[in-house]
């Protein structure tokens, strides 16, 4: 063993441990922060499009921010239960074929440890080793890919999603509250450098391109902010 490794696994690189927990809230923490971000700037710009009045505005950003925040958590919540619930589902199945059909249930875990590259009799060996030591947990990592000491949990996705949107809204919403003349150029200065931000965390999370991530959302965001000053000024000139 190197200095680079402990227990074998290398410490800057992902393992099973928890893993499905911490992307679980990781992801819905980024997604809520871009979300209540882009949703509370477009109706604050919006309405600062259509009128100076801060108690307007004031008031347009606050119900974006709370209503927004608990749709976020619902909607994370309903999604996360459905995947937990299906999960728990497949455990049970796995866990009444493998008392009710022992000896398939070995021949076709041994069948997955061959497909991968194993000989047949190591395989079967390393079937035989993982069931004597926890079959079910060996059949749920190897057919399904489902961890049991891992199952994602709703209610931290649906916490870290109330959490991160109230926090990427109330960005926005105190940006718009500055002095009329720089309002709107700076609520859409600060709201795309924070989009950036967000774009950049959710690509590390999943390993992919930090720079596609940061201008899609900034794109993305910038037309919202656009589209939604664009309406909110043409109805304020039309009423006005």
């Amino acid at each position: 063993m190197t200095a680079e490794t402990v227990n074998g696994k290398h410490p800057d690189e992902p393992h099973r441990e928890g893993l499905s927990q911490r992307l679980n809230w990781l992801r819905a923490g980024v997604l809520g922060a871009n979300d209540g971000i882009v949703s509370v700037a477009a109706v604050v710009v919006g309405v600062a499009g259509a009128t100076p009045s801060i108690p307007a505005i004031l008031t347009a950003g606050l119900a974006a921010l709370v209503g927004g925040a608990v749709s976020m958590a619902l909607g994370e919540y309903v999604s996360v239960s459905s995947q937990r619930d299906s999960e728990h589902a497949l455990i049970a199945k796995e866990r009444t074929e493998l008392a009710e059909m022992p000896d398939e249930e070995l021949a076709e875990l041994a069948g997955l440890y061959e497909s991968q590259g194993l000989k047949p009799e190591t395989a079967r060996q390393v079937a035989l080793e993982l069931t004597e030591h926890d079959a079910l947990r060996a059949h749920l990592s190897a057919e399904l890919g489902i961890d049991m000491d891992d199952v994602v949990s709703p209610w931290h996705a649906a916490i870290a999603s109330a959490i991160s949107f109230t926090i990427g809204g109330i960005l926005p919403l105190l940006t718009i509250l500055t002095p009329p003349e720089i309002r709107i150029p700076l609520t859409f200065v600060i709201v795309l450098i924070a989009l950036a931000a967000t774009g950049y965390v959710a690509a590390w999370i999943g390993g992919a391109s930090r720079g596609k991530a940061m201008i899609r959302v900034v794109i993305g965001g910038a037309l919202a902010l656009a589209a939604t000053f664009a309406i909110g000024a043409l109805l304020g000139t039309k009423i006005g």
